[in-house]
């Protein structure tokens, strides 16, 4: 599968993340959290906290870290491994980039600490 469009560039202000729901190859929907960190860059990574089954892209913004809104824990957005508890596992990030005005993510090319 290639990279699917999930947003344009200016539906995201810097400091912000929404989510996408994507489909892998066999039409599952995959959840990815689309965050615009403070400096202006672009992540994707699993919009489902490793500790529960909370939407990340509800969570608070912090320099390139995205914190859970229900169990305050923080993950690296580059790396998707856990800055705080109680999270332990890291999330899935994707491979994420911006053509023009639009914003693609493979969810098939995984980085970070959870490739």
């Amino acid at each position: 599968m290639s990279a699917q469009y999930v947003c344009d560039t200016g539906d995201l202000e810097p400091g912000e993340a929404m989510r996408a729901d994507l489909e892998d190859v066999d039409g599952r929907p995959v959840p990815i959290a689309i965050v615009r960190d403070e400096d202006g860059n672009y992540h994707a990574i699993s919009d489902i906290c490793s500790h529960g089954q909370v939407s990340l892209s509800e969570g608070e913004v912090e320099e390139a870290t995205i914190e859970c809104w229900l169990h305050g824990s923080t993950f690296d957005l580059a790396s998707g491994k856990p800055l705080s508890l109680p999270a332990t596992q890291p999330v899935p990030v994707y491979s994420i980039c911006v053509e023009g005005d639009n914003v693609l993510v493979d969810i098939d090319v995984t980085v970070g600490a959870s490739a």
